[in-house]
């Protein structure tokens, strides 16, 4: 469903995983800041309610804890920033991305690139990470994009015990309960 996505790019791309009915794929979310007189967030991509609320609260949060997060709340004064999720003809949706889109957030506007890694992760307006499904396919979808740092929920670590040995092999997986955590990982 997804396009095999083994490319990370520069500042504002990380890679998240996604659960379809076709299995787990990759999916590279990107962020991208255009100066404006006036300040606005776009989302592009083919995306669904959910994964739309998912992005603007990635973006209120990063937004909300410039200083906790080690940037300048200049960054987003008078800045548009442009939230896209590629292979924009596939619909997507579900609130898995947030942490990635906060990450993608996160990395452009410290404008530097995360570590080849991958993660999913629903994430709320106070930081919290909570569960997602889908982790056995997200995992073998990770093993195929040569993924070998994962990031997860920790209240997925249950699901994560119950996957075959033979998948989690060789596999660095990083558990967080707050998007803190996630942010101390990434760079």
């Amino acid at each position: 469903m997804f396009r095999d996505e083994r490319q990370f790019g520069g500042p504002g791309v990380v890679m998240g995983l996604a659960w379809t009915a076709q299995g787990g794929a990759t999916l590279n979310i990107e962020a991208m800041r255009s100066h404006s007189f006036t300040r606005g967030f776009k989302l592009t991509g083919q995306l669904g309610d959910v994964m739309k609320e998912s992005a603007e609260i990635a973006y209120s949060y990063v937004l909300g804890h410039t200083d906790a997060l080690g940037i300048s709340s200049d960054f987003f004064k008078e800045a548009f920033i442009h939230l896209h999720v590629p292979a924009g003809a596939t619909p997507k949706d579900g609130p898995s991305a947030g942490i990635t889109m906060a990450s993608a957030l996160l990395s452009l506007a410290k404008n530097t690139p995360v570590r080849q890694l991958a993660m999913t992760g629903e994430l709320t307006l106070t930081g919290q990470v909570f569960p997602i499904g889908g982790v056995r396919e997200k995992l073998i979808a990770a093993r195929r994009a040569g993924v070998t740092e994962i990031i997860l929920p920790e209240d997925n670590r249950g699901e994560y015990d119950e996957v075959p040995d033979h998948i989690k092999t060789g596999l660095n997986i990083h558990f967080v309960k707050q998007f803190s955590q996630v942010a101390t990982i990434l760079f």
